[in-house]
């Protein structure tokens, strides 16, 4: 039989301590519990942001510049200790991590659909976890996907993947802007063509990332092309992977 399959994108606010380079703590609670999904028979695509960010630690910058290419080669450094730290990481529980790093152009041409998609199967079926990223590096404007939700999305129906699982730092989707408003209430179940979705996410995203809850809640719906229920959620909820394998409800959880 064949494992179910996961997608799991991890946002850069979450695992670069508040801007100051990759969290390995964080990220080791992360690989323990998806050693532990592993062991349940899940297979483990990660969609993980970070790269720019780790850069502008290594290249001692304070301030995000605006200039592409500056942002290209900050990716370009911090992709090396992004990737380092998942794969020494994985290492500890024997298992090998791949890097792939994508544009949108590599997943709207039929060619290299269709050599991503076998490639991500061999990976899987060789028991590795592959990590994927934006290739920003080389992505223009018209090749950008904008922000990783939107590839997690892409990534999910490529695979025609169980479950797509976005960790943030947020608890998940709200009837208003918590930050604005302490009355604020989670919702915790929505169907992705609930008119309240669009209208409550908002479109502002962090100073470290690029996408907000909005960009999230277009993913979720992208989704549901492939029949694949979401899940937005707290990445720093205890065993929070775990958890929702075994049932429980966190966060927001937007279904077909």
């Amino acid at each position: 039989m064949k494992n179910k399959c996961w997608v799991i994108k991890i946002g850069s606010a979450l695992l670069t301590n508040n801007g100051k380079g990759i969290d390995k703590g964080l990220i080791a609670n992360w690989v323990e519990q998806i050693v532990d999904l592993k062991n349940q028979n899940i297979d483990v695509i990660l969609v993980s942001s970070g790269s720019i960010v780790e850069g502008m630690k290594r290249l001692n910058w304070n301030e995000k510049p605006d200039d592409i290419h500056k942002l290209q080669a900050a990716a370009a450094v911090g992709q090396m200790g992004l990737i380092e730290a998942y794969e020494s990481l994985f290492a500890r529980h024997d298992i090998h991590t791949a890097q792939v790093l994508l544009t949108r152009d590599n997943l709207t041409d039929s060619k290299r659909f269709e050599n991503i998609t076998s490639t991500l199967e061999n990976l899987l079926e060789f028991g590795t976890v592959p990590v994927i990223n934006e290739n920003d590096t080389v992505a223009t404007e018209e090749i950008k996907f904008g922000d990783n939700d939107t590839l997690a999305a892409l990534v999910t129906n490529l695979m025609n993947a169980d479950r797509l699982i976005i960790l943030t730092d947020q608890h998940g989707v709200f009837d208003d802007d918590p930050r604005n408003n302490s009355d604020a209430v989670l919702i915790d179940k929505i169907h992705y063509q609930d008119e309240r979705l669009e209208k409550v996410a908002g479109r502002g995203g962090s100073s470290i990332g690029s996408g907000g809850m909005y960009s999230k809640v277009m993913a979720a719906k992208t989704a549901t092309e492939s029949n694949t229920p979401t899940c937005i959620a707290w990445g720093r909820e205890e065993r929070v992977l775990t958890r929702i394998f075994e049932g429980q409800h966190i966060g927001t959880i937007i279904h077909c």
